[in-house]
């Protein structure tokens, strides 16, 4: 409590955190970890299972650099990866781009590095995708129809569509109903089987399922493409040792994608320094304009509704 009331500047981030220096991340506490074991999670935009084989080469070479036993740890929900790391059993982890402020608002996170190539930091467009033969050539002809949004806290899922569809004619909620299909994944696949007219997704997840043959790229058309954001970023806890916190970043900034690697992640072949205040201002901007900023009422309303969908999904599965 008293380093609560102590705490000369703290911003938009939890009370269990201070930013003294005006970062936009909590500042390391008096107290600090230094855990025997790093556990590394990557943002469930797909599933879990993929990124965790797709990662593999490099939390292997990330035991070897630090030391020390990596775990990997699937997350099913990005509530769940926030919450992980909230409470301590994560030690870094990759955070999609739209909660990567929830994560440092609501847990602690630190944000250090994105994927890229020696050109920078990798980037991915919100894009609107529809089956090739159907007749949507543009979005405000998509007026009435069922059009993916994937969950209330992806950037380009929900808050980039909310602030940039109304310029183009279309305004969510009132134009069409808002309905989540879960996941990016989930988005690509219902507007392969007809489920949805439309749906509002990465264009990198697009483009890696293409790559995979999950599906096929010609049976889709895109309509809408917007500017470019920053993709996932990795953050360590707050907390860390800071000896423990820079080796992290070392490791991460000194290791280069094998082949495997580059291909499951669009040519990028490398981790590029960034950090939350600059490389994340625009995503903020859009959290904003979209009327979701990251704050503590926001982000308990989505973990909400991610537990319910969780809920329902659980009954639906135990159905004979």
């Amino acid at each position: 409590m008293a380093a609560a009331q102590s705490c000369p500047n703290r911003g938009q981030l939890d009370e269990a955190y201070c930013d003294a220096d005006g970062d936009l991340v909590a500042d390391v506490p008096a107290k600090t970890r230094d855990p025997s074991v790093i556990v590394f999670a990557y943002t469930p935009v797909e599933d879990p299972a993929v990124y965790e084989n797709a990662f593999r080469p490099f939390t292997e070479y990330l035991g070897k650099c630090t030391g020390k036993r990596v775990v990997y740890y699937p997350v099913q929900s990005n509530s769940a990866e926030i919450e992980a790391m909230r409470s301590g059993r994560l030690t870094v982890a990759g955070f999609s781009t739209g909660p990567v402020g929830f994560a440092v608002n609501m847990a602690g996170a630190v944000p250090f590095a994105a994927k890229g190539t020696e050109k920078g930091v990798e980037g991915y467009n919100l894009i609107v995708i529809v089956k090739a033969s159907s007749p949507y050539q543009k979005l405000s002809e998509l007026k009435g129809k069922k059009l993916a949004h994937t969950a209330p806290s992806s950037n380009s899922g929900n808050l980039a569509p909310k602030a940039l569809f109304p310029e183009q004619g279309l305004k969510p909620g009132d134009d069409y109903p808002i309905v989540f299909s879960g996941g990016h994944d989930k988005s690509v696949l219902g507007v392969e089987s007809g489920d949805y007219d439309a749906a509002a997704v990465a264009s990198d997840v697009f483009e890696r399922m293409a790559a995979r043959g999950t599906v096929k790229r010609d049976d889709f058309r895109i309509i809408y493409r917007s500017e470019t954001f920053p993709s996932s970023g990795f953050a360590y806890a707050h907390d860390l040792k800071p000896e423990l916190a820079d080796k992290i970043k070392q490791c991460f900034y000194d290791f280069r994608f094998p082949p495997e690697m580059q291909k499951d992640f669009e040519g990028d072949d490398r981790f590029f320094p960034i950090t939350y205040q600059r490389d994340w201002a625009i995503i903020r901007k859009v959290a904003e304009d979209s009327g979701t900023p990251y704050n503590k009422a926001a982000y308990e309303k989505e973990a909400a509704r991610e537990a319910e969908a969780a809920k329902k999904k659980a009954e639906q599965s135990k159905k004979p």
